[in-house]
């Protein structure tokens, strides 16, 4: 098991901080290692394809409706259901914009490669089913946000995760999710 909770209060220090990017930049190697090496598999199966400049806008405009959608979802269905920022949010937004610009970058990247890259072509493989292999992908993506950010979290997570999942099965390219996950948290905490 990995030692995620000891790091999960990522903001408290610096070395929380490398301890935290550590566990999940190597996360993101040992997926891509397993893929290429133990697999024998590419990283197209991934989703890694070319980046091109549709991708990249595809990615920019996904985020963006996204961020419409969370916006909604942040200042009408949230205080209708009495629930609030919860206080890593508050840390987060607190601490250095190089600080939040790491958080940034690593969630993007490695929550798309492991949560909808990794994830969703591997559970269509065991399972036979791409609707299922989402939905499971993306559930467990939601849940895993639930616990280092509280659960009026769970719908943010939630919209956000199904969006980004529906912008890699619409593009197959996992540049489109990676640059719209980068547009979302980016919008949220850089500003």
């Amino acid at each position: 098991m990995l030692p995620l909770s000891k790091w999960e209060h990522e903001f408290s220090s610096v070395g929380h901080l490398v301890g935290y990017e550590a566990i999940w930049w190597g996360l993101v190697a040992f997926v891509l290692v397993q893929t290429v090496v133990l697999e024998r598999d590419q990283l197209s199966s991934l989703g890694f394809r070319g980046v091109r400049l549709i991708e990249l806008i595809a990615g920019v405009g996904v985020g963006i409706l996204a961020l419409a959608g969370l916006a909604f979802l942040y200042y009408w269905a949230l205080p209708r259901f009495h629930l609030g920022e919860s206080s890593q949010m508050r840390q987060l937004t607190q601490t250095p914009a190089w600080w939040r610009a790491i958080s940034v970058i690593r969630a993007a990247v490695s929550e798309e490669i492991l949560f909808r890259g990794y994830a969703i072509s591997r559970i269509r493989v065991l399972t036979g089913s791409l609707p299922l292999a989402s939905i499971l992908s993306w559930t467990v993506f939601t849940v895993a946000h639930v616990g280092p950010w509280g659960w009026g979290h769970l719908l943010i997570a939630g919209f956000g995760g199904l969006i980004l999942t529906l912008a890699f099965l619409w593009r197959g390219n996992i540049w489109v999710s990676i640059v719209a996950h980068a547009v979302i948290d980016g919008a949220a905490v850089l500003s």
